[in-house]
Formats: C-alpha cells, structure tokens, sequence
C-alpha cells in the first residue's frame, strides 16, 4: 500500500495573515555561511511581489545548484526590493557566527528600498532593527520570503567563493564553499591557514596552534 503523500507546504500562508493584518511591505531576511571554516557569511533581505508565484521556491538547502541558480535570478528579476550584506570572515571570526548573522541580516533589511514594514527573519531576532518582526526556527522552509532570501544569500555567497578559489588556488573553495570537507581540511593541513580562514573554529586553531607533545607543559 502506498503511503499518503505528506501535505504541501503553504509557504504563503503567514504572508497572508500579515497583510490581513494591514502589513504591505512584508520582507524575509536569511543568512549563508555561519558554519564554514573559511570566507564571507552573506546576509539576503527580500520583499516579493503578493501577486507573482515562484515555482518551486524552497529552503536553498533542500535545492539543486542549477535550481538555486534559477530562482535566484527570478527573485532578482521580480521583487520588489531586495538587499545584501556581506560580513568579511576576518570579523566572523572576530564577534562570532551568531553576531555575525544578527549584523548582516539587520543591514539587509535596512538596505532595502522600499522599506518593509514587517520582516520575518530565520530564527534570529533582531535587536534594534526598529520594524516589527518575528524570527520564525527553520523559517526558510516554512515562509517564502525567507526561503527566497536564502536562496539569493546562497547563491551570492557561492559567487564570492568561486571567486575566492581563483585568489587562493589550493583549497578548493570552489567546491566546497569553506566547509570542513576531507579535501578542505586535508589542503588546510598541507598550505596552512589563508587570510579567508577563521582561526578561532576549531579545525582551523588546530592548523595555528598544534598540540604540545604529550609530556610537555
């Protein structure tokens, strides 16, 4: 027998609610790169057209490359505003992901023009920001503004990388966009650490800072 199929989705469905609510400008904000070991954490603030549909518009995560590729250009092309930050790796490493996050989300949404008066922003609040929000835990699966920005923060971040692999050549940050991948962290054990990596993550710190033989102080 054949299970039923899990329910759809509506990532429409809270957008809807605002607007009945008397919101109009209703922006989602997500971030890409909070957990890598080397490059940027790019931030995406987007507010969408209520009429327009974007087919197939999830959670970056759950997307192929040429899909993200795709939806991102859509977005660009339609919505009604929509903003990037960018946090250099050198200041993530400074005041750590979650600040990091916190900061580049909020210069988003405050780059966008019109400015929204309402942002759904992933799981982050955002103090100070001064426009009513919420911060919705896995909010970019669930509302299509945040999934929208995610993916355009994605696929920004993705870019800088590329772009990073030709500054560095080596590491292989083309590929795998700074994660801990074995090829990552088997370059970073062979070239040591570059200008792009944070050296307070652990396997970064350990490259800098090798253990002490057993025995010594």
């Amino acid at each position: 027998m054949t299970p039923p199929s899990a329910p759809r989705r509506d990532l429409r469905r809270r957008e809807r609610e605002l607007r009945r609510e008397g919101f109009r400008r209703i922006a989602g904000t997500d971030e890409a790169g909070a957990g890598p070991l080397a490059g940027p954490l790019v931030a995406a603030a987007v507010i969408l057209p209520a009429e327009r549909r974007f087919v197939g518009l999830d959670d970056s995560k759950r997307l192929p490359p040429a899909r993200r590729e795709r939806l991102a250009r859509a977005i660009e092309q339609h919505a009604v505003a929509l903003a990037v930050a960018v946090v250099p790796a050198a200041v993530v490493d400074r005041i750590g992901p979650f600040a990091a996050s916190v900061r580049a989300m909020t210069c988003a949404v405050l780059a966008l023009d019109p400015c929204p008066d309402f942002v759904l922003a992933d799981a982050r609040r955002l103090p100070g920001l001064g426009i009513p929000h919420e911060a919705p835990v896995g909010g970019d699966g669930l509302h299509r503004c945040i999934a929208a920005a995610s993916i355009v923060a994605k696929v920004r971040r993705d870019a800088m990388m590329r772009a990073l692999d030709r500054c560095w050549p080596g590491y292989g940050f083309a590929r795998h966009k700074g994660y801990g991948t074995p090829e990552h962290l088997a370059a970073l054990a062979r070239l040591g650490p570059c200008s792009q990596h944070r050296r307070r993550w652990a396997p970064v710190r350990a490259v800098v800072e090798p253990r002490l033989p057993l025995g010594e102080p």
